[in-house]
């Protein structure tokens, strides 16, 4: 709301200030450029005629702007500027060229024009809608510029995601299907259409152990447990055959014994 309220101010002693001097400035035209400097030089002015047609052109452009509310602060300054011009010119003096009556009028009018520079003219302007407009486009331009810097990253992130070098396997999942044992090839050039060449490299093979042939009791493969007799099994037969003649020695001193009459 106070800022409704100062925007509103600002409107009307734009309107009011701008209104007066471009008020004087048409009378001074309709007066004619000759009438008004001859009036100048009354005065004592140097260059009436230059004291005359700056004056008219300042207060007509000058009210008009202020008026519209564009470039109120660079036209507040001049319209300062010539309104204190006039006040040391022709202090004293009840015939004033710049508004034709009280000098008390150009104190005010210089005074106002001052503030309305140093205030500005408001959101109720032509300035504001400037102002508007140019943020709006460095708005815009902030936004283009992040954008195209986004693109740059993320068009630098993939490239360097594709240079990479691969990183190492982590351990295999016991779930995990293993890969099927065959032959292992490995990639030898390109051959005359573009295709890799592989050169497969042979599987390792175990020695087969030759068959035994049927009836042998024993292994002739050298080097087997079996090759050579135990020492305890030798001694054992050998005996078992003693004891047999042994007992058919003895059976057969029975049989003679038993059929001798004496």
């Amino acid at each position: 709301m106070r800022r409704t309220f100062q925007d509103l101010a600002s409107l009307a002693a734009r309107l009011g200030v701008g209104g007066i001097f471009f008020a004087n400035g048409w009378h001074k035209l309709e007066f004619g450029l000759t009438a008004t400097s001859e009036q100048f030089a009354k005065m004592d002015a140097p260059g009436p005629g230059i004291w005359a047609a700056a004056t008219m052109l300042i207060e007509l452009i000058g009210g008009a702007l202020l008026v519209a509310g564009l470039a109120v602060p660079a036209c507040g300054l001049i319209l300062f500027v010539e309104a204190l011009a006039v006040f040391v010119l022709v202090s004293g003096d009840t015939g004033l060229p710049l508004t034709g009556g009280d000098i008390n009028l150009i104190v005010a009018l210089g005074a106002a024009s001052v503030l309305l520079a140093v205030v500005g003219a408001g959101r109720l302007s032509i300035d504001h809608l400037v102002v508007i407009r140019r943020r709006e486009a460095e708005a815009a331009d902030e936004m283009a510029a992040d954008a195209e810097a986004d693109d740059v990253i993320s068009s630098w992130r993939e490239t360097s995601r594709e240079t990479a070098p691969p990183k190492d396997a982590g351990p295999v999942d016991a779930g995990a299907e293993t890969p099927a044992k065959g032959p292992v090839t490995f990639p030898q050039g390109k051959t005359e259409s573009g295709d890799t060449a592989e050169v497969t490299a042979p599987r390792k093979t175990r020695p087969r152990r030759p068959a035994r042939p049927v009836g042998d009791a024993q292994d002739t493969t050298p080097g087997s447990p079996v090759d050579a007799p135990s020492a305890s099994s030798a001694p054992s037969s050998s005996s078992a055959s003693a004891g047999k003649r042994d007992r058919l020695v003895a059976g057969g001193r029975k049989a003679t014994t038993d059929t001798d009459p004496g």
